[in-house]
């Protein structure tokens, strides 16, 4: 007799009871129905895959943005014996291939995976011959445009699903405004009964908003953590902000001031990194001054304060960040300190990512003219050659693919290099007849470095038909591979290539240009007007706490909470930064004009006004490296200044 889900929640994972929304969710998937679960950070949305995993007939596929999310609920699923796995960009090919091998046993009822996975032609290949019963997206929120942390490789996952035969989709989100909810429901024809939302108020978290200058801002973090550290007992602590170098100022501030705490953000080396999170997670440290690295995989139940030094980045991030407070029903702490003096950071980051029409059109056209049709690109020099960031530059690729323009097909790696532990001669030796001359070609047709050999595949090539050889890129990668896990040679590859196939080499590209450019400009308007909801939302005076749940929808909730500061004392009123000076005409014209001299002998078009605008505000833009534009006086002079304002400046005054 099958058991039922109440059995299996107490005899496999050792719960009494479900979590409220819970045994909806898994009933409509062991129903056989698509379903999403919108709950809050930490109220185990997990489990709703995890339990139906037990019970299905195949696979359960799940995609997961971030390795640490992965390994955390690896970890949770091997203390409950449950046979889980992943493919991901840590592991060797051994241990890979290990991975893959159960799968297609069926030993490994649970495989998680990256979207950029996907990708991967060998990995398609592959799962497309295994059965899979469920196709889980965690993190659901990034597969809708107007969601925050949108990951445009999500947008093809409803495309995944229906080629790989998957019956059905769970779909896993914190943060998701009823706009997010209708477009992952579209995408993946989920019915909305079947859709379950648990609400986004939490009692026992204590919301507040204290204005305050920014020179005053460190002195009273001081005055206000000062007496909750050294309160007996740990009260684990952390402090986001905007950018690193701030983490770092910070955390020497505050040690100054006699309070320990531990930097963490992207650019410390990954050791220092995971040294500091075990630390926090095992209470050696008790306050993290991070940026938004971290927190993300991390389940702590006894965080008692979250607070923001900046503006965080959107009521989304604001609410999956405070959601990393209080998880186990105790009073917890969240504070917002910043004033409006990092509102042009946060605009900043947005206007860095909206590529130029022409950009665009230089990606359009490149792809239009590639030989019969097979594009290839390293998306790094893409970027370089369209002044697009990466992530627009993939975003917009993703926009190509969805209106039938591209389609991908494989992808393979530019450089290879060789290291022969015992020498060339010993690997070739090993073999006879025509695998030793093939070898031998290989060797032949590598640049001999120090210790590395790089592979001149032109080269190979040339030589495979001089001496009558099958040198073939496939053999040859094959080969390498072979020979590698046996140890004979060691291989490192990198500059990935993706191959699309171009599907409509007749388009408008014109017309594209301009569509694609409306929806870049669009994006743009949405993220800004994402920003100042924040804004509102900090100044409100109503209950944050009901403000807040209702911006996702939720209007469960008190009239009062009782326990935000606006219920205690009133609405807020973040402080403005500094008053700036009126900006100078003939300054900016000289501060612009060698950076219009540089483009123009590089490009050999006049900037437009929006990328010296991105220039003079110190936004990075990938042909700023070429330039070296960090060099210029004018790089930067006015990024206290908001963009928008220096940019319809430029269109004003500065002649083209």
């Amino acid at each position: 007799m099958t058991p039922t889900p109440q059995q299996t929640l107490r005899d496999v994972f050792g719960y009494d009871d479900f979590r409220p929304g819970q045994r909806e969710v898994i009933e409509a998937v062991t129903d056989g129905r698509s379903a999403a679960a919108i709950f809050p950070t930490g109220s185990g949305k997990s489990l709703c895959y995890q339990l139906p995993a037990l019970v299905m007939p195949h696979l359960t596929l799940v995609v997961s943005p971030l390795l640490a999310l992965m390994q955390d609920q690896l970890a949770f699923l091997a203390r409950h014996g449950i046979a889980a796995a992943s493919i991901d960009s840590s592991q060797s090919r051994e241990e890979a291939a290990r991975v893959m091998e159960g799968v297609q046993r069926g030993e490994i009822r649970i495989l998680m995976i990256s979207v950029e996975r996907l990708k991967n032609e060998r990995f398609r290949a592959f799962i497309a011959r295994v059965p899979i019963s469920l196709q889980v997206v965690d993190e659901a929120h990034c597969l809708s445009e107007w969601g925050h942390n949108f990951r445009p490789d999500y947008l093809k996952l409803p495309d995944y699903q229906r080629q790989f035969g998957i019956p059905q989709a769970l779909l896993l989100t914190a943060t998701a405004t009823p706009r997010v909810i209708q477009d992952m429901r579209e995408r993946f024809a989920i019915d909305a009964q079947d859709v379950t939302a648990t609400g986004f108020y939490r009692p026992n978290l204590d919301l507040a908003v204290m204005p305050v200058a920014a020179e005053q801002r460190a002195r009273a973090m001081v005055d206000w953590l000062g007496p909750r550290l050294s309160t007996s007992g740990p009260r684990p602590t952390i402090v986001y902000v905007t950018l690193q170098q701030s983490a770092e100022r910070l955390t020497a501030y505050l040690a100054k001031a006699g309070i320990e705490a531990c930097a963490y953000h992207a650019g410390l080396p990954a050791e220092t990194r995971d040294r500091v999170q075990q630390d926090f997670m095992g209470g050696r440290v008790n306050c993290i001054v991070a940026t938004i690295a971290f927190g993300m995989g991390i389940d702590k139940a006894d965080i008692r304060q979250v607070v923001h030094f900046d503006l965080p980045k959107s009521i989304e991030n604001y609410s999956q960040e405070i959601g990393r407070a209080g998880r186990d029903g105790k009073p917890s702490e969240c504070l917002v300190m910043g004033g409006r003096d990092t509102l042009n950071v946060l605009e900043n980051f947005v206007y860095g990512d909206t590529p130029e029409p022409e950009g665009i059109r230089r990606v359009i056209d490149e792809a239009l003219a590639a030989p019969g049709g097979q594009w290839e690109l390293m998306l790094n020099a893409l970027s370089q050659d369209s002044n697009i960031r990466p992530l627009p530059l993939k975003t917009l690729l993703v926009q190509l693919e969805l209106r039938g323009i591209i389609a991908p097909r494989y992808a393979y790696f530019a450089d290879y290099r060789l290291k022969f532990p015992d020498g060339p001669a010993s690997l070739v030796a090993r073999f006879s007849g025509e695998r030793a001359a093939f070898l031998q070609a290989i060797i032949d047709a590598s640049k001999a470095a120090r210790t590395w050999h790089t592979l001149d595949f032109a080269a190979l090539e040339r030589l495979g038909a001089e001496r009558g050889l099958d040198t073939r890129r496939a053999r040859v990668i094959t080969a390498l591979d072979y020979c590698r896990d046996q140890g004979w040679l060691e291989l490192e590859s990198k500059q990935m290539t993706e191959v699309y196939e171009v599907l409509a080499p007749g388009v408008d590209a014109e017309r594209l240009t301009q569509e694609l450019s409306t929806y870049f400009q669009e994006k743009e308007r949405s993220e800004i007007r994402r920003i100042h909801a924040m804004l509102d939302l900090f100044e409100s005076d109503t209950c944050l706490s009901r403000r807040l749940a209702g911006y996702f929808g939720d209007d469960q909730v008190p009239e009062r909470c009782g326990h935000c500061s606006v219920c205690r004392q009133g609405a807020a009123r973040l402080p403005a930064g500094p008053d700036q000076p009126p900006l100078d005409p003939q300054q900016i014209a000289a501060w612009c004009a060698p950076l219009r001299e540089r483009y123009g002998d590089l490009i050999g078009t006049t900037p437009s006004s929006a990328l010296l605008a991105r220039f003079l505000c110190g936004l990075t833009m990938p042909v700023f490296t070429r330039l070296k534009t960090r060099r210029l006086d004018g790089f930067a002079a006015l990024e206290a200044y908001p963009f928008a304002d220096v940019q319809a400046f430029l269109d004003d005054h500065l002649a083209p």
